[in-house]
């Protein structure tokens, strides 16, 4: 274990100077302002990374054998690997960062499926999902968690970074995030098919499983509150910049961190598919209550929301929304103007293939800051969702060099 230690405080003093670079608070002033909307350029962000693809030269192999110094060593040893391959404008914090530990006694449903896999090594899979809700019986299954602060595991976990680190690095402990993704919840209990027939089939039985599911996020968000789990100040929100000078609220004591101190955050990625009427009655009337508490907010993911923006903004204090490669960034620039961030997030698959097409992707990338500049919205870009690099690292740094030489001559 000694040589393993050696290896981690190595690697954590090369984090330390990563952190120490003035570039990072020149970054952190770019996220805020985007966020705070009076964007100085447009950010760009890579998140989600097929890692088994990346290890092309060796950076990337762990040498620790027990559990706890090797994952220390996998956060470490990639936050180097990305800062000198495809930096793009991520900021590292001068800490290691020790999460809380958060136990729950969970919804009383859980996920049955199939699952089906192209690459062993690569997280991204198939899956198959068996209706666990089909009837008003199987919605009394569904009961609201515990949720449970492990403050004696969390206090042994930090000791025992807090050593391995020795004067290297600090420890610093945080808190997390935690948004509202019912349909996302619901595809897993329930397959696509099911629940998409019954929006029109069984609108009632569909409305007493999204109210039910709904109470429960609501006292999950409530308990995490009591508890003191969220974070006040987080690097991104899901991928994209969170900083901003909304956040903390002004009235934040330094300590407890309440839902107006930080970000909320919504989706609804299966309804892809569903009208804005069906998605405003199932998923939007519920959100409004849910995100009202948090002080900023962030809608979407991978769901096309350019032609839905009018429903998305009646939820309370909303600030950003996501905008995919099956949207047409044009027609949401359009709509969301100034009024919102637009974060915006390049198609992967370019990066999936044998050789990256440059002027494909340098077309992909202007297209979406000229509709942005057009319309004066302030803008992110992030490229996630990555299941694939085709075997070929240098695709994930060429797309890099493309899209910052683009926004720094934005």
């Amino acid at each position: 274990m000694k040589t393993e230690i050696q290896v981690i405080r190595d690697l954590a003093r090369q984090y330390k100077e990563m952190a120490a670079d003035p570039i990072n608070q020149q970054r952190m002033d770019l996220y805020r302002g985007v966020n705070d909307l009076n964007m100085i350029r447009p950010v760009v962000l890579i998140d989600e990374l097929p890692w088994n693809e990346m290890n092309f030269n060796g950076e990337l192999t762990c040498v620790s054998q027990d559990p706890e110094l090797r994952g220390m060593e996998w956060f470490l040893r990639s936050k180097v690997f990305q800062w000198k391959y495809f930096q793009c404008d991520m900021v590292v914090s001068p800490y290691f960062p020790v999460m809380k530990k958060i136990l729950t006694t969970g919804n009383g449903v859980g996920v049955v499926e199939k699952t089906l896999a192209t690459d062993a090594a690569n997280g991204i899979v198939s899956h198959e999902f068996e209706d666990q809700l089909k009837t008003e019986e199987d919605l009394e299954k569904l009961v609201t968690p515990v949720i449970t602060y492990d403050e004696e595991g969390t206090k042994k976990n930090f000791a025992f970074i807090s050593e391995v680190l020795g004067d290297t690095l600090p420890a610093k402990l945080v808190g997390t995030h935690i948004g509202a993704g019912t349909w996302d919840e619901i595809s897993f209990f329930r397959g696509v098919t099911n629940l998409l027939f019954d929006l029109i089939e069984r609108p009632e039985f569909t409305h007493r499983m999204v109210e039910k599911l709904t109470e429960i996020r609501r006292s999950v968000f409530q308990q995490y509150e009591d508890l003191n789990l969220f974070a006040a100040s987080m690097n991104t929100v899901h991928c994209t910049p969170a900083l901003s000078a909304r956040l903390p609220s002004k009235d934040f004591d330094g300590e407890h961190v309440k839902m107006k101190d930080t970000w909320g955050r919504a989706v609804a990625q299966i309804f892809a598919s569903v009208s804005p009427d069906m998605h405003d009655e199932f998923d939007i009337d519920y959100v409004k209550g849910l995100m009202e508490p948090f002080g900023l907010v962030y809608y979407g993911c991978c769901e096309p929301l350019d032609r839905k923006i009018d429903i998305i903004e009646k939820i309370p204090n909303l600030r950003k929304i996501s905008i995919t490669p099956w949207a047409d960034v044009d027609v949401a620039a359009e709509r969301i103007g100034t009024k919102y961030v637009l974060s915006s997030k390049p198609n992967p698959a370019s990066v999936a293939v044998s050789n990256l097409d440059e002027t494909s992707v340098r077309a992909e990338l202007k297209k979406i800051l000229d509709a942005c500049k057009r319309n004066g919205c302030a803008c992110d870009m992030v490229l996630k969702d990555i299941s694939s690099v085709g075997h070929n690292a240098e695709n994930l740094f060429q797309w890099e060099r493309i899209a910052m030489d683009l926004v720094k001559n934005y």
